[in-house]
């Protein structure tokens, strides 16, 4: 399972729609690890002038990947941390996350990090089964 729903949440959930704080606070205490490094990414991006800011450190343990992984293959829960830090996310292999202020989705950094040649460049043998 991606998150651990209250019961109070599911039943929102099953009478209508339900607030995307309440969401971003689920997946805050279900996925620490990926919360947490988004977190830290958009406060980087938004003190600095960089174009992007990235994670290039492997999680800790599977637990930790398996999060990064479930936060990021999801569209809801993506797009809300997103929306929540105000960030636009790009991923490559098992743990490079980076964060791009929102208009740079047009932009020529963004298409080059997201690109084809980027993916293959930034492989290794020791992500092959990540």
């Amino acid at each position: 399972m991606s998150l651990d729903v209250s019961p109070k949440l599911l039943a929102e959930a099953q009478h209508g729609s339900i607030r995307e704080a309440d969401f971003v606070d689920t997946v805050r205490t279900s996925l620490p690890y990926a919360y947490d490094l988004v977190a830290g990414l958009a406060a980087e991006l938004h003190d600095g002038t960089a174009e992007f800011t990235d994670n290039q450190t492997p999680p800790p343990s599977e637990k930790e990947r398996g999060q990064l992984l479930r936060a990021l293959a999801s569209d809801a829960i993506r797009g809300s941390l997103e929306r929540h830090f105000g960030v636009a996310l790009a991923f490559q292999n098992c743990h490079r996350v980076a964060a791009f202020r929102p208009t740079a989705r047009d932009g020529e950094t963004f298409a080059k990090f997201t690109s084809l040649r980027s993916q293959v460049l930034n492989q290794s043998p020791e992500f092959r089964d990540c």
